[in-house]
C-alpha cells in the first residue's frame, strides 16, 4: 500500500514561552496601545522598531499593522500618487498589486524568470514606465540584486523590497530589504515570526521614516519611537501627512520580540527541511528544480519546483494523487484563484497586460509550505511522494 503523509501544513509552532510570558505581562497591565504608557516606560512596538532596526543594521523602523499596510505607506511615504505607475513582478501575491492599487497607482507587471524571480532583461526594457519598482523576492527567491540596483539606480527608480518570503535572507551577505530604500516585512501566522497579524517597515532615509510614522497614525506622539529621525525631521511634514492609522499594538510587539531574537536558529531549521525535500526531488522525470544561487541566502519556509509544458490536466492530475496521499501542493497556473495562488491576470482592477513569457513559467509552478511542525523524516516522505505521483504522470504519457 502507498504510504500516506498524515500531517498538517498549516499548523504552526506553538509561540515560545517567552512570547507567551511576554503577551501575558501586556495583558496583566492592559496597556495595548503603543502609546500608552506610564511615565519612564518604553513600550513593547517602540522596543521591537529599536530591535529589529539594530537587528539589521537600518537606521529607522515602524512597526505597523500588517505586511500590506507597510507596503502602502512606504509607497505613500517616497511619494507615489493617484494615477502614477508602478513597477512590480507579475509572480507575487495579492497584497503587493493590491497595495500599489490602494494608493490609486497602477501596477505594471515584470516578467518572471524559469528561476522565479523578476526578469532583469524585462525591468530594464520597462524602466522608463515608472520611477517606483515594488520588488517581491515571491516565494523568498532574490533575483541579482547588485545587478538590479545598478539598473534601477541608473534610471533613477526608488526600490522598496517586499521581505514578506525573505526576513532573516541575504544577497552576497547584504540582508534582504537593505538594498532598497525601504524594506517591508510580514509578522502574519505563515511568515517567519508570527504574531497573527503584522508588519515591519526598515529605512536609513529619515523623510520616508517620518512620513512613514506619520501616515501610521501617530499624531504628535512620534517623540515616543526609539528607532525614528529627530523631531526636526517630522515639523517638515507632520501638517501635509495624512493620518492612515496602522498602528502595531504592544501586545503583537511583545509576541514578536523573542521571535525575532531567535530568527536564525529558525532560519537553519527550515533549510534543513527544505533541503531533505529538494534532495528528494531532483532527478525526477520531468521536474524542475529552482536553482539557488550561490550569492543568495535563502529561507526555506516554502519550497516551489516546475511541470514545465505540462497539460493543465496532467498538473492536476498530479495535484489530485498528491492530495489523496496527504501532501497539499499549490498552483499558480489556473485561470481562477484558488486560495493565495492568484496570478497577474486575476487582478481585473488592473489594466490587461500581455506577458506570455511569465503565463508560461506560471502555468508550471508548483507551491508547497515547509513548517517548522514537519521532521526531517516527514520531509523525506513528502518527497518521495511527490517524486512518485510526478513520475507516474510523467510516464503515463508525454507531458
Amino acid at each position: 500500500m502507498s504510504e500516506k503523509f498524515t500531517g498538517s501544513f498549516t499548523q504552526q509552532e506553538a509561540l515560545p514561552e517567552a512570547a507567551i510570558e511576554a503577551a501575558l505581562n501586556v495583558m496583566r497591565h492592559g496597556r495595548l496601545h503603543r502609546y500608552n504608557v506610564v511615565e519612564g516606560e518604553l513600550g513593547e512596538a517602540a522596543l521591537l522598531e529599536q530591535e529589529f532596526a539594530a537587528q539589521l543594521g537600518a537606521k529607522y523602523c515602524l512597526a505597523v499593522a500588517s505586511g500590506g499596510y507597510a507596503m502602502a505607506t512606504a509607497l505613500r511615504a517616497v511619494g507615489v500618487k493617484h494615477g502614477d505607475k508602478v513597477l512590480t513582478n507579475a509572480f507575487t501575491l495579492a497584497p503587493v498589486p493590491g497595495s500599489i492599487a490602494a494608493v490609486g497607482a497602477s501596477p505594471v507587471f515584470v516578467d518572471v524568470t524559469e528561476e522565479l524571480t523578476i526578469d532583469l532583461e524585462d525591468l530594464a526594457a520597462k524602466a522608463d514606465q515608472a520611477s517606483v519598482l515594488m520588488l517581491s523576492h515571491m516565494r523568498g527567491h532574490l533575483c541579482d540584486m547588485d545587478r538590479l540596483m545598478k539598473i534601477c539606480d541608473d534610471a533613477g527608480i526608488i526600490v522598496i523590497e517586499d521581505c514578506a518570503h525573505t526576513m532573516g535572507a541575504a544577497w552576497n551577505g547584504v540582508a534582504s530589504g537593505r538594498m532598497g530604500a525601504v524594506g517591508c516585512y510580514s509578522c502574519q501566522t505563515y511568515k517567519h515570526v508570527n504574531s497573527g497579524e503584522g508588519g515591519l517597515l526598515i529605512t536609513d532615509d529619515a523623510e520616508i521614516a517620518a512620513r512613514a510614522i506619520m501616515l501610521s497614525g501617530s499624531y504628535m506622539l512620534y517623540e515616543r519611537h526609539l528607532a525614528a529621525p529627530p523631531p526636526e525631521l517630522f515639523e517638515r511634514v507632520k501638517f501635509e501627512t495624512p493620518n492612515i492609522s496602522g498602528r502595531m499594538d504592544n501586545l503583537r510587539a511583545a509576541i514578536l520580540r523573542p521571535q525575532l531574537r531567535d530568527l536564525g536558529r529558525q532560519v537553519a531549521r527550515w533549510n534543513e527541511r527544505y533541503q531533505k525535500i529538494e534532495s528528494g526531488l531532483r532527478g525526477t522525470p520531468g521536474l524542475t528544480v529552482v536553482e539557488r544561487p550561490e550569492a543568495e541566502t535563502y529561507v526555506g519556509s516554502s519550497i516551489q519546483f516546475l511541470l514545465l509544458d505540462w497539460s493543465a490536466q496532467k498538473l492536476q492530475d498530479v495535484i489530485s494523487r498528491c492530495g489523496l496521499r496527504g501532501v497539499e501542493l499549490k498552483w499558480f497556473g489556473p485561470p481562477e484563484p484558488v486560495a493565495f495562488t492568484s496570478r497577474y491576470d486575476s487582478w481585473r482592477y488592473v489594466a490587461p497586460q500581455s506577458l506570455p513569457k511569465s503565463d508560461r513559467i506560471l502555468a508550471g509552478i508548483l507551491d508547497m509550505r515547509v513548517p517548522l511542525t514537519f521532521s526531517l523524516e516527514d520531509c523525506a516522505q513528502i518527497a518521495r511522494i511527490i517524486r512518485a505521483e510526478v513520475s507516474t504522470v510523467y510516464q503515463a504519457g508525454e507531458a
